[in-house]
């Protein structure tokens, strides 16, 4: 367990730690005791960021949660901030699996006899939500999309509120009465939250709209990847059925996009209507016929209704973004804890962002169920840094800015943390994007870090609910599935409420443990596959891109 000092609040992660992490702001000068010893700062350490507990002369390797994170660049002095001016990123090598993994895993007795309210479907997968999904094949088919969305949203009640028209509305007048000086200073009042129009149908959470700009134009594997990723979709037990509109003369054709749901599926019943433009005539003629069967086919998915599901028939992505120096302390660990939990009840998670897993290789294949699913994890992470290098860039090009100025200062320190979200539970598959997820337990999925590419990739693989943690802040969510965010710090919760579901940034206080938090995401998981809404849906964040392989980290 880390070791926190009593007096001075740092955090050491493991016991071969050579580095602490400050959590709250030390200033130069400014003296620390920890494990019997005075450190003196050198330097201010923000809080999230780390300090070193000896000296380190240049090229020597830095230690933290228990693996190498990077060599030092220049000298750096005991009690000095670590930061990317004296650290560059640095990971250790890798090797195939040597002994068979052992793990202890936690009491589920509490949850053994729980269920949650899920929809059934004729497959025997039980979704979190029951949405008519339309999507497009190609983007030529996009404007269609858009218009099909305006008219059935509107007219079924699914719209979003218009919170910010009052606003413009005011300026608009302001400009139409020449008081255009006016507007800079003005605070416009904003109207109160429109009330929810009431629905027609009452067992369908909604008609969601995909839009992507992929289907032509790039390679034949990007077209056979956007089909099965489309079709991982359509699969997904949160669809009831869907609407598909072609052009005709793509290079992803609706026969391949058949292929790949019968690799899901092959005895694929739902309602499923596809229709190609090139093959209807006239641009009316498509509409016409796509908004009747579309229309026919929501009235099939309203027959739906909840009923209880046991707790192994939940599929979790496990996804960090915005992160920051306390994700792989709060946040992160809590939801791998969950993960835990599901595991030993017989439900699946997702693990995914390759490039975030750069150094802790060796952990995740030493954990793998078999040598077979350890191979494959080696030989797909070595695959994808090498598409990396082959467009000139590399896993060391992952942290972001905000991630390097809350204390993420090289990949490899970025992924120990990552990491921590995949809890303990032995890796029993390893899948390549976008493959389908359908072994109980830890699965991994390759996909970049990237938020929403790692977000769609994951429920395309079957997750049917997604954990978020979050640092900095980040608005995002999924058409199909439920995105829940999770602050890995509490001054993040209060300054982003509208975003932010859960606060984990008790652990960081001391005022829970990870276990405890876990639980708490457990809970609040059962409340939400149940039909509980969160910020995201309230906020209709409905992010989709699908990725371009060895192109994005």
């Amino acid at each position: 367990m880390p070791e926190v000092a009593k007096q001075v609040r740092v955090l050491q992660l493991d016991p071969c730690d050579e580095v602490v992490v400050a959590l709250l702001d030390l200033q130069a000068g400014e003296q620390v005791e920890f494990r019997g010893a005075t450190y003196q700062m050198v330097t201010r350490i923000p809080a999230k960021h780390k300090f070193a507990l000896r000296d380190f002369a240049s090229g020597d390797e830095v230690v933290m949660y228990g693996v190498v994170v990077g060599k030092a660049l220049q000298p750096i002095r005991r009690g000095e901030l670590i930061s990317t001016r004296n650290l560059y990123h640095a990971a250790a090598d890798f090797h195939e699996q040597e002994h068979s993994y052992r793990w202890n895993a936690p009491d589920v007795g509490r949850w053994r006899d729980r269920t949650f309210l899920g929809y059934r479907r004729a497959d025997g997968q039980v979704g979190t939500r029951n949405y008519w999904l339309v999507l497009p094949l190609v983007f030529c088919e996009n404007r269609n999309v858009g218009v099909l969305k305006s008219a059935f949203e509107d007219a079924l009640g699914y719209s979003v509120p218009r919170i910010y028209h009052d606003q413009v509305a005011q300026l608009a007048q302001l400009y139409k009465e020449g008081r255009l000086n006016e507007i800079s200073r003005s605070v416009p009042t904003m109207g109160e939250m429109p009330a929810a129009q009431p629905r027609v149908f009452e067992n369908l959470d909604g008609i969601k709209f995909l839009l992507h700009e992929g289907g032509c134009g790039g390679t034949h594997e990007d077209s056979r990847n956007l089909c099965g990723l489309l079709a991982g979709y359509l699969h997904h037990p949160n669809v009831a059925g869907a609407t598909v509109l072609s052009l005709g003369c793509q290079h992803a054709q609706l026969a391949m996009l058949r292929e790949e749901i019968r690799h899901r599926d092959p005895d694929f019943c739902k309602p499923l209507v596809m229709l190609e433009q090139q093959q209807s005539g006239s641009e009316a003629a498509l509409m016409s016929r796509a908004i009747q069967e579309t229309f026919l086919g929501v009235v099939e998915a309203n027959l739906c209704a909840r009923q209880p599901a046991p707790l192994s028939e939940l599929c979790i992505g496990l996804k960090c973004g915005g992160s920051d120096g306390f994700s792989g302390i709060s946040a992160n660990p809590a939801i791998g804890y969950t993960s835990d939990l599901l595991a030993a009840l017989g439900g699946r998670s997702i693990l995914s962002e390759f490039p975030e897993l750069c150094g802790v290789e060796q952990d995740l294949i030493n954990r793998s169920s078999s040598k077979e699913v350890a191979h494959r994890f080696i030989e797909l992470m070595r695959d994808y840094a090498a598409r990396a290098k082959a467009v000139r860039a590399g896993f060391h090009m992952n942290p972001s800015a905000g991630n390097v100025r809350d204390g993420l200062i090289t990949d490899a320190m970025k992924s120990a943390g990552a990491e921590k979200k995949g809890g303990t539970s032995p890796v029993t598959a390893v899948l390549d994007y976008p493959e389908y997820c359908t072994t109980p337990g830890l699965n991994l999925l390759r996909t970049p870090g990237s938020d929403v590419e790692c977000v769609t990739a994951q429920v395309g693989a079957g997750a049917n609910l997604v954990l978020f943690t979050t640092g900095l802040g980040t608005p995002t969510g999924n058409p199909i599935a439920p995105v829940v965010k999770i602050s890995t710090n509490s001054q993040l919760a209060a300054k982003m409420a509208d975003i932010i579901d859960l606060d984990a940034g008790g652990v960081v206080t001391g005022e829970k443990t990870i276990q405890e938090m876990g639980e708490q995401v457990l809970e609040f998981v059962i409340a939400v596959a149940s039909g509980r809404p969160i910020k995201a849906e309230a906020l209709s964040q409905d992010d989709f891109i699908p990725w371009k392989r060895g192109v994005s980290l």
